[in-house]
């Protein structure tokens, strides 16, 4: 008769064998299926390269060039267009230097003037309304909203 370690050894033979074999068949299911993913994503591509072939013979280089060159020459016509419709009339020629002294001349005019007087308007405005707008009379008894504005009665 066989002893305990020696067929505890034919187990564990046995079940490294059994592993294995498992393992080949796992190996050889995903290799069938990574085939067969291939075959179908290769079938895909020529459905593709076929569709893109007939979409291509529809579509002609030349028209698409002509179009090109057509858009180009309707987008220099619309500049010059522009430009036409921006020349000035009678107006002469400003030297760009003398137009910079006179603008500069100007500023200089205005810093100097310290009349400040347009602004005492701006300065003694009524205060902004605070609060929650309540219905009010103006001194002709009319009601007027928070702006003084008057009221349209609801109908």
């Amino acid at each position: 008769m066989f002893s305990n370690c020696a067929l505890h050894f034919r187990y564990e033979q046995q079940r490294d064998n059994l592993n294995q074999q498992s393992f080949n068949m796992e190996q050889a299911n995903y290799t069938i299926q990574t085939l067969k993913d291939t075959k179908t994503t290769v079938e895909a591509m020529k459905i593709g390269a076929k569709e893109m072939k007939k979409a291509y013979k529809q579509v002609k280089i030349d028209q698409i060039e002509d179009l090109q060159d057509q858009l180009e020459d309707m987008m220099e016509d619309a500049s010059e267009i522009q430009e036409a419709l921006g020349r000035s009339y009678g107006t002469p020629e400003i030297d760009e230097d003398d137009l910079e002294a006179e603008l500069d001349a100007l500023g200089d005019e205005l810093l100097a003037d310290e009349d400040s007087s347009y602004l005492d308007e701006a300065a003694s405005a009524p205060a902004i309304p605070e609060g929650v707008p309540s219905d009010s009379k103006n001194k002709d008894g009319v009601l007027v909203d928070e702006f003084g504005l008057p009221q349209i009665p609801a109908t």
